[in-house]
Order: C-alpha cells, then structure tokens, then sequence
C-alpha cells in the first residue's frame, strides 16, 4: 500500500463492515488505450493553436480580438498535450479503493471527498483488464457505453461517466478473485 489506505476507510465502514482488502492505484504519469487516439488529437489541437497565436502576434495590424481569440485554444492545447497526464496522477494519487464483507468503496477527490460504494449482493457485471505485467483494472458494470472508453482520458470530471472501478492495480487478477469470493460470500 503507497498509504496506510485502511486507516482511511475506518469512518465509512459500519459495525458490521469488515475491511478485506484496500489499495490505491499505481501513481505517477500513466498512458492509457485512450491515449492512441487522444495525444495525436491534442498535438493537432494545441499545435494549431499555437501557430495562430504567433501568426497573429507577429502580424503588425492584427486586431485585439484576434490576439485574445485563440489564448483560450492554447490554453487548452496545453492542458490536451501535459497538464492532463499531472491531473490524472494528482487524481489517482488521492484515490483509494476499499473491499469490504458488504460493498466496493471508492474514495477518490482532489479539491473534496467523493465516496462511491456498490453493493456486492446487487453487482452484476464485473470485468477484468489484465496486462502482462499482472497490472490492470476492474470495472463494476459495462465497459462498452459510449463514455466509458474515453472518461478516464484526462478532462477534469469526465470520469464521472464511467464506470465506477478500480483503475491501474497491481496483481488484479488476484484482486478481481477476491472481490469474486466475497461477492459469494455476501449472498449466502
């Protein structure tokens, strides 16, 4: 564990509750299948966007409003190209992921605390996503709605339309067999 991550799940768990197994993702910079797609976009986006700000810059009579036009299109070109990979790893590394006898608990947040948690007797879809390092991801519920493959990309707040998971884990295929036993566990 990066944290003492069970110290932080001790104020959601009720009576009742017992922590099975707790982690946090993998941290630091990250490249993802999305990313195939979403960084030969953002070097076409902020690279345009950065030639029209020097052309009008550098243009003698160009008019205030085309200076100011494309400061917000950098800006965000900037954050397309780098600042989304330092958000992502600021995010995961204020994310921790809970198992326990009754539910899956993701606390996740940057600016506040966000608390997701999913039954395990009402789960009904669970995928595995294992790469050949043993690391990977566990999604709760279908990984094939339209926002799921591209929420985790790096837009702030996008990932509120995936999928709740437990993104970048190591040994995931142990994780996964556990979060199996105690689903089984839990309906008896």
């Amino acid at each position: 564990m990066y944290q003492d991550s069970a110290s932080i799940f001790q104020s959601e768990l009720s009576s009742s509750e017992k922590l099975i197994w707790s982690w946090q993702p993998l941290t630091g910079i990250r490249f993802r299948k999305q990313d195939a797609g979403l960084i030969p976009f953002s070097l076409l986006w902020g690279g345009f966007a950065i030639f029209w700000e020097w052309s009008v810059f550098h243009s003698s009579n160009a008019p205030v409003f085309f200076r100011l036009w494309g400061i917000p299109f950098v800006l965000v070109g900037l954050y397309l190209i780098f600042g989304r990979f330092f958000v992502d790893a600021k995010q995961r590394a204020k994310t921790f992921y809970g198992l326990t006898n009754e539910r899956i608990i993701i606390i996740s947040g940057i600016f506040s605390r966000n608390v997701k948690s999913l039954s395990l007797k009402t789960l009904s879809e669970i995928n595995l996503d294992e790469k050949s390092d043993g690391s990977g991801t566990i999604t709760f519920g279908s990984t094939y709605l339209p926002t799921a493959r591209w929420a985790s990309g790096g837009w702030p707040g996008a990932n509120r339309y995936a999928p709740p998971s437990f993104e970048l884990i190591e040994r995931v295929k142990e994780v996964y067999e556990i979060i199996r036993r105690a689903q089984n566990e839990s309906s008896k």
